[in-house]
């Protein structure tokens, strides 16, 4: 097992536990001279704010245990390529690479929609490593969604009056 896959191991660990609380299974883990200082999962429904994704929930506490807001030695590692929000927090801790597992062609920004990893404007780009257990993260967020749609569709049912 690669380094990558090691740590992407763990992301999805912790995407499991947001899968647990019913949130959308996203995890995340920065690693530092090779050990883990932030773990994140998305906590969205759970903390009912829609700030609580799992990498600003890593970066929070990566930040806290360097004691730094600059991440500039870092490397994170997440199950799904990070939204907007999280691609601009990704660039002003100056984290240098990020391991995606799996790309989101509806709200991507590591090129998927945007690339605002990679952006010349910005003062920091960002080095990115994508497809790492890409299968396994792509199938727990698949997983998640169709459950949830089966749940919808039990629930409308049972709401339809019974015909006589």
């Amino acid at each position: 097992m690669s380094t990558e896959e090691k740590y992407m191991k763990e992301a999805i660990r912790q995407a499991q536990k947001a899968a647990k609380l019913g949130d959308v299974p996203i995890g995340c883990v920065i690693v530092y001279d090779g050990k883990i200082i932030g773990r994140g999962y998305n906590r969205r429904m759970a903390d009912k704010t829609v700030l609580a994704h799992a990498e600003i929930i890593a970066i929070r506490k990566a930040c806290k245990k360097l004691d730094d807001w600059r991440l500039e030695d870092c490397t994170m590692y997440v199950t799904l390529e990070p939204c907007p929000m999280c691609a601009g927090a990704i660039v002003q801790a100056r984290i240098p690479k990020v391991v995606i597992g799996c790309m989101n062609p509806k709200a991507g920004c590591a090129g998927s929609v945007l690339d605002m990893l990679h952006e010349d404007g910005f003062n920091h780009q960002v080095q990115t490593e994508i497809g790492i257990l890409e299968e396994e993260c792509s199938r727990m967020l698949s997983e998640f969604f169709r459950q949830l749609r089966r749940k919808k569709t039990v629930a409308k049912a049972e709401d339809q009056p019974a015909n006589c």
